[in-house]
C-alpha cells in the first residue's frame, strides 16, 4: 500500500498544471501502461464488456417494472380496482417517496455491501413485487407495491452512475453512460411493445391483461437477479475480473484525469456526508435534473394515454407509444459520440432541452392535428431522454472521490425525483385530451432546468480560474491529509470539465 500511495501522490505531482492539454495526460497514461504493462485498448474493451452490458440490462429491468403501469392503465387497470378522483396519480406518487428517501443512504451503504451482491437483491424484491401488483384488488394494495418498488428501486440508478464514474475518465464516460441510460428509451419501447403483445392473453387463467402486465415482467426482472448476481461489476478496487496490475492502472490513470485520489480506502462518517450539502455544486446538478425530471416522468407516465386520446383504440396506441422511445434511443448514442468527439457537454445537453421545449409546446398548441401531437412526442422524447444522460454525465465526473461521487450522484438523482411527483398530479384525467396544465408547467420547468445548467456552467468555470490561484493552493495545502483526500474534485489539480 506504501508503494502505491506514493505512486499516487507522482503522479498527481507530475500533473501539475498539464491538464489544460489532455494529450499531455495521455502521454502520461502511456508511461503508466508501460509501467504495468497494460495493453488500456484491451482494458478498456474489457472494461465495456464486464461492466457496461451487465449495467444496462439491470436498468432496463428497473425501468421496465417503473413505466408498465401506464400501459396496464390502458388495460382496465382503474376500472377493475374502482380507482376514483387522483388515486391513480397518488399510486404513482408512492412510488417517488421512498425512491427519494434512500437514494444517499443506498450510496453510502454500497461501498460496504459488495454492489453485486446489493443490486442484484433489490433486483429480486422488485421483481417479486412487480409480480404480486398484478394480484391486487383495490388501491390499498396498489399503493403498497408502488411504494415497495419505489424503496428497492431506489438504489439502482445513482449507484450505477456512482459505479460507472469510477471506471471511466472525462473524456471516455459519455458514451457508456448514454448506452447505460439509454436503456430507458428501449425499456419504455419494451413496455408497449411486451403490452401490445399481452392483449392476447386476456382472460387466460382468469386474469386481465393489466394483470398480465405486472406478472411477466415481473417474471423477467425477478429472473434476471439471477443473472445480475454473477456479472454486476464491483468497484474497481475489489473487482473481480481485473488483475491486480490492472485495478492499480485504472486506479493511476483515474488521478492523473482528475488530478485527485479516490479516496476508496478513506472512510467516511456520516457527518463527512452532511459537510458535502453545503456545496453547491451538490444543488445546481440536482436542480436542473429536477427540471427534467418533471416532464420526463410525466411523458413516461401519460405517453400511451396522450396517444390514445389521439384516437387510437387502447392496443394501437400501447404499439404507438414504442416509436418515440426508440427514436429517442438513436439520438441518445448518436449524440452521446459527438459529445465524446468535442469533449462538450453543455451545449448538447442545451440543444436537447431546446428540442424538447418544441416537441411539448407542439403537443400543446396542436389540438386538432393527432398526427401533429405525435410528431411532437418525439421531439419531447428524443429532447428529454437525451438531455438527462448528458447532464448526469457532466456532472458526474465533475465530482472527486468516492465521497462527493457517491453524495453527489445520489442527490442528484434522488432531489431530482421529486420532480417524479409533481408530474404525477400535473396531467389529471379531467384535462384530457390536451392536458394543458401539465405541459405548460412541463415547457416551464426544461427552461428551469436549462437556467440550472448555465448557473452550473459558470460555477464550475469561475471555480476552474480559482483554482489557479496562489491563495486557493496554500489554503489547500493546509488541510490534513484526509481532509485532502475527502475534498476530492476540490483539489487544486482536479479541472471541471464543460
Amino acid at each position: 500500500m506504501e508503494k502505491q500511495g506514493e505512486s499516487l501522490s507522482d503522479s498527481r505531482s507530475s500533473l501539475g498544471k498539464s491538464l489544460d492539454g489532455d494529450e499531455t495526460v495521455q502521454a502520461q497514461v502511456d508511461k503508466l501502461a508501460e509501467k504495468y504493462q497494460v495493453n488500456e485498448r484491451k482494458l478498456m474493451w474489457k472494461i465495456d464488456v464486464c461492466v457496461v452490458p451487465a449495467f444496462c440490462f439491470l436498468y432496463f429491468l428497473s425501468f421496465l417494472d417503473r413505466v408498465n403501469i401506464s400501459n396496464a392503465k390502458l388495460y382496465g387497470l382503474a376500472e377493475d380496482l374502482k380507482l376514483t378522483g387522483t388515486q391513480y396519480n397518488t399510486a404513482l406518487t408512492l412510488f417517488f417517496v421512498p425512491y427519494i428517501v434512500f437514494d444517499v443512504f443506498s450510496n453510502y451503504l454500497i461501498k460496504y455491501v459488495k454492489p453485486h451482491i446489493w443490486l442484484s437483491a433489490c433486483i429480486l424484491a422488485f421483481g417479486v413485487v412487480s409480480i404480486g401488483m398484478g394480484f391486487v384488488t383495490n388501491f390499498g394494495g396498489l399503493a403498497a407495491c408502488r411504494f415497495l418498488i419505489g424503496m428497492s428501486e431506489a438504489s439502482t440508478f445513482p449507484s450505477l452512475f456512482y459505479l460507472l464514474s469510477t471506471y471511466y475518465n472525462r473524456l471516455e464516460a459519455q458514451k457508456r453512460f448514454s448506452a447505460f441510460f439509454s436503456v430507458t428509451c428501449l425499456a419504455g419501447a419494451a413496455s408497449g411493445a411486451i403490452a401490445y403483445r399481452i392483449n392476447d392473453l386476456d382472460g387466460v387463467h382468469g386474469l386481465s391483461s393489466w394483470q398480465w402486465i405486472f406478472v411477466i415482467d415481473g417474471i423477467i426482472t425477478a429472473g434476471g437477479a439471477i443473472i445480475l448476481f454473477f456479472t454486476v461489476a464491483d468497484f474497481p478496487e475489489e473487482s473481480r475480473f481485473l488483475k491486480e496490475n490492472e485495478k492499480l492502472f485504472l486506479k493511476e490513470k483515474l488521478v492523473l484525469f482528475s488530478g485527485a485520489e479516490s479516496g476508496y480506502e478513506t472512510n467516511h462518517s456520516l457527518g463527512d456526508v452532511a459537510r458535502c450539502f453545503k456545496d453547491y455544486l451538490i444543488w445546481l446538478p440536482a436542480l436542473a435534473y429536477f427540471g427534467l425530471v418533471i416532464p420526463s416522468y410525466g411523458y413516461a407516465y401519460f405517453a400511451a394515454t396522450i396517444i390514445n386520446q389521439m384516437g387510437y383504440k387502447a392496443s394501437s396506441a400501447n404499439q404507438h407509444s414504442v416509436y418515440p422511445w426508440l427514436a429517442a434511443f438513436g439520438l441518445n448514442n448518436i449524440l452521446s459520440f459527438v459529445s465524446d468527439r468535442t469533449k462538450r457537454r453543455l451545449p448538447f445537453a442545451i440543444g436537447c432541452c431546446l428540442i424538447a421545449i418544441v416537441g411539448l409546446a407542439l403537443i400543446l398548441g396542436e389540438r386538432f392535428n393527432p398526427q401533429a401531437r405525435y410528431a411532437g412526442c418525439f421531439l419531447t422524447a428524443s429532447g428529454l431522454y437525451t438531455a438527462m444522460p448528458l447532464l448526469v454525465c457532466w456532472t458526474s465526473i465533475n465530482f472527486g472521490g468516492h465521497l462527493r461521487k457517491s453524495v453527489g450522484t445520489a442527490w442528484q438523482i434522488g432531489f431530482g425525483n421529486i420532480g417524479g411527483i409533481i408530474s404525477t398530479y400535473i396531467f389529471l384525467a379531467k384535462d384530457a385530451p390536451v392536458y394543458k396544465p401539465g405541459l405548460s408547467v412541463s415547457l416551464a420547468f426544461v427552461s428551469f432546468a436549462i437556467v440550472s445548467m448555465l448557473l452550473y456552467f459558470f460555477s464550475v468555470h469561475r471555480l476552474n480560474r480559482i483554482k489557479t490561484t496562489d491563495n486557493y493552493v496554500e489554503k489547500f495545502n493546509a488541510l490534513s491529509e484526509k481532509e485532502k483526500v475527502l475534498a476530492g474534485d476540490k483539489n487544486p489539480n482536479f479541472v471541471y470539465s464543460y
